[in-house]
């Protein structure tokens, strides 16, 4: 079982998280960044959304903060522009688009990943919180319980591709890209999510090394 957060560190969070959304929107208005308008807001209702999740479920500091700097990271990706040096045949313009190992991974699909993590990690301390096992004991990460965190994050993942489609919709020019960058970013959805899973399984045994999970997945 995790600790929930107390409501200092949460406002400590939030604070942090409403200072750099300030200064990422005086960068999106002196940039005409108009695409990111709406990622801005998409933010913003991710932020007022964990909070609700906190309030009614509970949530470690980790989780709170590490959503915190993944926003960071998302607005970082679309508003500095990188060198000349990084820039190779499929790269343009921001860091989102750039590649940090070279014909294999971009920065977009490492904050997908983690993104999705994060929302995996999200559903299962909610679960755990507020979920008991058919004993009345708390819920133990079983292949069950984890394959359930993982397709919500990946929910979560292909919602951003909703959203990102509504903003090559709506909007003229996009840093977006095409179906293959799509298909891409679905795949580190999937990654994330996994990697995530194991991560809780395995730190959930090393705290209880007692419980045999093979027997109650």
């Amino acid at each position: 079982m995790h600790r929930i957060a107390t409501r200092k560190e949460l406002q400590h969070v939030l604070c942090f998280s409403i200072a750099y959304l300030a200064l990422a929107l005086v960068f999106i208005i002196s940039g005409g960044n108009h695409e990111f308008l709406l990622y801005l807001a998409v933010m913003t209702v991710i932020i007022i959304a964990v909070i609700g999740v906190y309030k009614r479920a509970g949530l470690s500091r980790g989780v709170l903060w590490g959503f915190s700097i993944w926003g960071i990271s998302h607005m970082v990706g679309g508003l500095v522009p990188i060198p000349d040096s990084w820039h190779s045949g499929d790269t343009t313009g921001v860091v989102y688009s750039w590649r940090i190992i070279p014909g294999y991974l971009k920065y977009d699909q490492l904050v997908h990943g983690i993104g999705v993590g994060l929302v995996t990690w999200l559903c299962w301390q909610a679960l755990a919180t507020r979920v008991r096992s058919h004993d009345g004991s708390f819920l133990r990460p079983t292949l069950g319980m984890l394959s359930i965190c993982a397709t919500a994050g990946m929910g979560f993942g292909a919602i951003n591709e909703v959203i990102e489609f509504i903003a090559v919709l709506l909007l003229p020019k996009t840093n977006v890209g095409d179906y293959t960058n799509t298909g891409w970013d679905l795949v580190a959805n999937l990654v994330g999510a996994v990697i995530t899973a194991v991560i809780i399984r395995i730190i959930w045994q090393r705290n209880y090394p007692g419980v045999d999970l093979s027997k109650i997945d």
